[in-house]
Formats: structure tokens, C-alpha cells, sequence
């Protein structure tokens, strides 16, 4: 039997619009994350509610965005394959599966996300925010890589437009 293999990550970075213009605002996750334990956040592939592959066993809202660390269970045989492509470096995407609960639109284009409800967080190779991305290895939150300073200054939460 081989052991599950680890992963961590971000699947959400503040203040970055993903591919459809979106941008999570810092404290987005905060309702969610009170709600739910990071186990009860579910662990898919592509979004396909119907591939389990794993189970997430952290999550942590801190000011560069959503840091998630979990179990790919590699002995079950719908997911050897995934375990394979993730070992060869041909996944290793984040995407996070919401409702938007609180969200104001983008001038242009897209909007800015202020409350979601956390549903998932899969696994993909194409995330919609191409910086959201896992490697394979169990840190903590206390040693978890440190946003670079140049992408720190751009998840800086975007102003406010004027009312």
C-alpha cells in the first residue's frame, strides 16, 4: 500500500485577476473557513464532482490568500492515474469551486469577489488564476513559502471605486 501523498499550495491569491477578470479580495474566505473544518472542503479533480481524490487537512486564509495543504490518496485506481500526472508535473494546478455570496464588478471587466462560499478546491492543469499552484510536500502554514516581494505588492486589495 503506498502512502498518500501531500500537497500544498495557494488556490487563491489576493488582489491578481484570474483569467475572467475576477479578483478574491482579502477576507474573502473568512466566513467559509470559520464554517467549515478544512476537511469538510472538498478535494476534486477538474471540478468533476464525481472524482474524489483526496482530502484537504489545512486551509488557511493568511494575507497573500488561500493556503491549502491535503492527501492525494494514490491507492484507489481512479486516482493512480491523477497521483502519476501530479508526480510527472503535468498537474499541478489549484481551482477553487464557490458561490459568490458578496461581489462588486470590476470597470474592467469581471468583479471583485468580497465574500464566497468555499465549496472546493480541485486539483487542474489549466487553473484560472495561473499563479495558483501546488507542489508536492507537507509545510505548514509557519513554513510555507513566502510571497515573493513584487507579487506581495499586487495582491494588495484593490480601492474601493468611488460611490
Amino acid at each position: 500500500m503506498t502512502q498518500p501523498l501531500i500537497i500544498s499550495g495557494y488556490a487563491s491569491l489576493f488582489g491578481l485577476p484570474d483569467l475572467a477578470g475576477d479578483i478574491v479580495a482579502r477576507g474573502a474566505f473568512q466566513t467559509s473557513l470559520q464554517r467549515l473544518p478544512a476537511g469538510s472542503i472538498r478535494m476534486l479533480y477538474q471540478h468533476d464532482p464525481d472524482r474524489p481524490i483526496g482530502r484537504w487537512i489545512e486551509a488557511v486564509e493568511d494575507q497573500s490568500g488561500l493556503w491549502m495543504r491535503g492527501t492525494v490518496e494514490p491507492n484507489h485506481p481512479e486516482t493512480q492515474k491523477i497521483v502519476a500526472l501530479i508526480q510527472a508535473g503535468l498537474a499541478d494546478g489549484l481551482s477553487i469551486g464557490f458561490r459568490t455570496l458578496k461581489a462588486t464588478p470590476r470597470p474592467a471587466g469581471g468583479r471583485i469577489l468580497k465574500t464566497i462560499d468555499l465549496r472546493e478546491v480541485s486539483i487542474v492543469t489549466f487553473p484560472m488564476l495561473p499563479r495558483a499552484r501546488f507542489r508536492v510536500g507537507g509545510l505548514s502554514p509557519s513554513t510555507r513559502p513566502s510571497v515573493p516581494a513584487d507579487l506581495a505588492r499586487r495582491v494588495q486589495p484593490p480601492a474601493a471605486p468611488a460611490a
